[in-house]
């Protein structure tokens, strides 16, 4: 959106410099708090900060979960079907299936708003069917790994949805699951570290390389998962206006939209069963949800903060 905005002002080099204005700040705070963490991590009082942190980002998660649902979800049972089907799937796969979201835009279409040249009955047969600094946490790595990881965050960038929640099941399936980059935790972790630092959740990126490749995995990481945005902007805002009120246009998007608030509340299962392994980390959870719900004066850092702080005080209690 910040992005748009900058193209709307100022064309192409309105979307670049807004962009980058956007990016930096919470870039180099996630490589600071990476190299704090690849260094430190082992304290006592680290994990305990992270362990009060985990909890709460859970919390932040269902409650963006629960708003998306109210704005886009509403009362359509076609969108409730959509959230349930992609919400269980990321649950049961921890990952995400990039061609359901696909597919759940196309059903959004043929149900809401079929091309002419379709019969009304068509859409209901359809859808039957090198320096310590510089190095992460495995040293220094191999080129090819860098590669990948590009790659990786590249293809992670083109389904980026509003602050980049919806991609955490993708990211969690590609980091942890296939190529085994970090741990459950250390990913929990990663996700944590981006609730904590302004700007959108997909600096995540800019954590996770670091950890795999050091420095230079961060940058490629973080250029990498905000390129297809950025082209996105540059290359297709021209046409969103021209096709912004489109039926079958909007329609896909209802579709993709609700797929992706499915995919969050998939996401806050997947992670709140690493992060809520006892009752303290639970009644953390809770009273942050609490917080965020019935309390709207109070900064989603603060209380991450807070949280952390708690975590400290019980971790050598509880640990």
């Amino acid at each position: 959106l910040a992005m748009y905005l900058g193209w709307v002002r100022a064309g192409a080099l309105g979307a670049t410099l807004v962009g980058i204005a956007f990016i930096l700040p919470s870039f180099l705070m996630a490589l600071v708090l990476a190299a704090l963490y690849v260094h430190f991590g082992s304290l006592p009082w680290i994990q305990g900060m992270f362990y009060g942190i985990g909890a709460a980002v859970i919390a932040i998660i269902v409650r963006s979960a629960i708003k998306l649902v109210r704005t886009t979800v509403g009362k359509d049972w076609l969108l409730w079907t959509i959230f349930a089907v992609l919400a269980i799937t990321t649950a049961w796969t921890k990952s995400e299936i990039v061609w359901l979201f696909v597919l759940c835009g196309a059903i959004g279409i043929l149900v809401k708003a079929p091309p002419r040249f379709m019969s009304r009955a068509t859409p209901i047969v359809l859808i039957g069917g090198l320096n310590p600094l510089l190095t992460g946490i495995h040293g220094l790595a191999p080129i090819a790994t860098v590669g990948v990881l590009f790659l990786f965050f590249l293809k992670a960038g083109a389904f980026v949805f509003g602050s980049g929640l919806a991609i955490v099941p993708f990211l969690y399936g590609g980091v942890v699951t296939k190529f085994h980059w970090l741990t459950e935790r250390q990913f929990v972790d990663a996700v944590a570290v981006a609730m904590i630092t302004p700007g959108p959740v997909v600096i995540t990126a800019a954590f996770i390389g670091y950890l795999v490749a050091g420095l230079i995995g961060a940058v490629v990481a973080g250029l990498a998962v905000f390129a297809p945005p950025y082209f996105i902007v540059l290359f297709g805002a021209p046409y969103y206006r021209r096709f912004a009120q489109n039926p079958q246009v909007k329609a896909f998007v209802q579709g993709v939209t609700a797929a992706a608030v499915g995919a969050i509340a998939g996401a806050a299962y997947i992670l709140a069963r690493r992060s809520l392994v006892d009752t303290a980390t639970v009644i953390i959870g809770l009273t942050t949800l609490a917080i965020l719900m019935f309390t709207k004066r109070i900064p989603e850092p603060i209380v991450i903060l807070a949280a952390g702080a708690v975590g400290v005080l019980l971790h050598g209690k509880v640990g």
